[in-house]
């Protein structure tokens, strides 16, 4: 393992518990980058030779090496990767009643880059850069030996690897792996698709706020907005909502939606709208339809810290169309997943919409990301989502 140096003064907060190194923080006389290969595990020091971790390097990037090993000197192997991955089972075994769930979350499981899904007797993983790439054996033995699964599959389509070169997208890397499978999720039945689904094919995260809104879901009619195949629409129909209607632009994902809705005895009560989120809401308030319960579940508006001004205005935007098709007493369920984006900017966007709209709303409940998406405290960007649940007040008078 090389040795990577660091400026002076550049390691304290590696000190405080950060696993990231940015590239200007490197001191490129003694360790030039142009030394490094992706996936180079090297052994990181303070300018003064102090050891702070072992990382790996991802040398073209930004952030050009990840600690796995803070504070001491170790191989990145099969033997790490199963005390970390056994650590992280732990913890969901502990939480959670039956095998559907986030088994690692990257830098908070002291796996960085790393992101497993587990469905069933299914893994899938993505490895958020190349430098991963050469450790894929030790990591596939790994979950062999802790999870004995029938299938693991590996997908290289994450947006954090932008336009890196990169084999097939798609790779087996043991045994067979359907391009759909069933999970559960508070009781309610789903075919997530793995291989041609968003991410992994789920989203786990919001697990606990949509048990939450199925709490309030008996008798009410819902509009779950941005629905992918209907994780929050399907569990408010299984609680008892009179109807709902699940909005997306995607074709294939509202095929979803109906195939899950009959597969939950719900098919009487659920429809689909396919379209922009946007025009189907517009659209919705010219023709007068209204709802007790709103949900905007969106992709991320700000992938970049430059486009915080302009995402703010899409939340704004579309929390005000929101606002307009909502009974008064209705609830709103406002989520962002955008990391670059704070929960106080989140709620100064309700704020600004509901002014638009010319009505008041209370937030009465918040959530975020459940325990298998646990938040590395040094590190702010692994707390990403935030989720607000708004009752609607009546119109300001004339």
């Amino acid at each position: 393992m090389k040795d990577l140096f660091l400026r002076k003064g550049a390691e304290r907060r590696l000190r405080g518990g950060h696993l990231w190194v940015y590239s200007n923080e490197i001191d490129s006389r003694r360790s030039p980058l142009g030394d490094f290969a992706p996936g180079d595990p090297v052994v990181v020091r303070a300018a003064g030779g102090q050891l702070l971790g072992s990382a790996y390097m991802d040398p073209h990037a930004l952030i050009c090496a990840r600690l796995y090993a803070p504070g001491r000197e170790c191989a990145l192997d099969e033997q790490l990767f199963t005390r970390q991955l056994g650590l992280a089972l732990s913890l969901r075994e502990e939480l959670f009643d039956a095998p559907y769930y986030r088994l690692a979350y990257g830098d908070s499981d002291g796996l960085p880059g790393v992101v497993a899904d587990r469905y069933g007797q299914y893994v899938v993983l993505q490895l958020h850069n190349s430098g991963l790439e050469r450790y894929r054996e030790p990591l596939r033995a790994a979950l062999l030996s802790l999870l004995q699964p029938s299938g693991i599959l590996l997908r290289r389509d994450s947006r954090s690897r932008g336009g890196e070169s990169a084999p097939e997208p798609l790779e087996v890397l043991y045994g067979e792996v359907p391009e759909e499978v069933e999970l559960q999720e508070n009781g309610v039945r789903f075919l997530a698709p793995l291989r041609a689904g968003q991410k992994t094919g789920w989203f786990y995260d919001h697990r606990l706020s949509r048990a939450r809104l199925a709490q309030r879901a008996a008798g009410k009619r819902v509009l779950d907005v941005y629905s992918y195949i209907g994780a929050w629409g399907l569990q408010a129909a299984a609680a008892g909502a009179a109807s709902v209607c699940c909005v997306d632009s995607s074709a294939a994902a509202l095929e979803a939606v109906a195939a899950s809705a009959q597969r939950n005895g719900v098919a009487d009560r659920v429809g689909t709208r396919r379209g922009s989120a946007a025009q189907v809401l517009a659209d919705m308030r010219d023709a007068g339809e209204r709802f007790e319960i709103v949900v905007l579940d969106p992709p991320a508006f700000i992938q970049r810290k430059k486009d915080l001004k302009k995402g703010i205005a899409a939340y704004r935007r579309i929390n005000e169309l929101a606002l307009h098709l909502l009974q008064p007493g209705g609830l709103l369920v406002s989520a962002s997943c955008s990391m670059h984006l704070s929960r106080a900017e989140l709620i100064g966007a309700l704020a600004q919409a509901s002014a638009r709209a010319g009505c008041g709303v209370q937030i009465i409940e918040q959530g975020g990301q459940g325990p298998d998406h646990p938040i590395h405290p040094a590190i702010p960007e692994t707390g990403y989502l935030k989720t607000l649940f708004a009752r609607r007040l009546p119109m300001l008078p004339e």
